[in-house]
């Protein structure tokens, strides 16, 4: 029931994006594979050049597998998945250029929500989910930004496990200058050089 939902949901969004349903077309007749680690779900999705389709079982061949948490597959539609895949988050077996392009698909379709509620549950109820969801997301974003920041600063000031922004700045600038002043000396001395082999 759910998979047949997400289904028509993906589909309308299809219908709605020019450049989804070029996706579609390329992808016509292939499949692609969503392992979900650490759960028991496992989802192939399939372009029949026209339309997704959803099937919650492993039928024929996938042309590309798409490995990783929940959380790590979600950031794949957020603003870097090159970063999600470089650092190992999410792997990717079988056509590459196959699983690029269902992930390039995959960003266009950004279904909104609180119209698809407001399909089953009316205007006013999707509207009240949406707002007590958006405020849920931002306290949970901030409680997770104060907590990094508190955690960063034990670490290098209490701790001292880590060095603290402005030092590894200076230090860093320091550096720099270091360098700098190596370059211009060897310059002096390579010119010194050059002085002396000449006279």
């Amino acid at each position: 029931m759910l998979t047949e939902r997400l289904e028509a949901l993906l589909n309308r969004q299809v219908a709605a994006s020019p450049r989804a349903g070029e996706l579609l077309a390329a992808l016509a007749g292939q499949r692609l594979r969503i392992d979900v680690r650490h759960t028991p779900w496992r989802l192939t999705v399939t372009s029949d050049g026209t339309a997704l389709s959803l099937s919650r079982t492993e039928e024929g061949a996938a042309a590309a597998t798409i490995r990783g948490t929940p959380l790590s597959l979600a950031a794949l539609a957020g603003p870097s998945p090159e970063s999600v895949i470089r650092r190992g988050d999410v792997a990717i077996e079988g056509d590459a250029e196959v699983a690029g392009r269902f992930r390039e698909l995959g960003a266009l379709l950004h279904p909104d929500l609180e119209e698809e509620l407001s399909r089953l549950l009316g205007d006013v109820p999707a509207h009240q989910l949406g707002a007590l969801a958006r405020t849920a997301l931002g306290w949970v974003r901030r409680g997770l930004s104060t907590t990094t920041t508190n955690v960063a600063e034990y670490l290098a000031h209490e701790r001292q496990d880590l060095v603290p922004r402005p030092e590894s700045q200076g230090f860093l600038r320091d550096v720099d200058t270091l360098r700098e002043d190596v370059d211009r000396l060897q310059a002096r001395i390579d010119a010194l050089s050059r002085q002396a082999v000449a006279s």
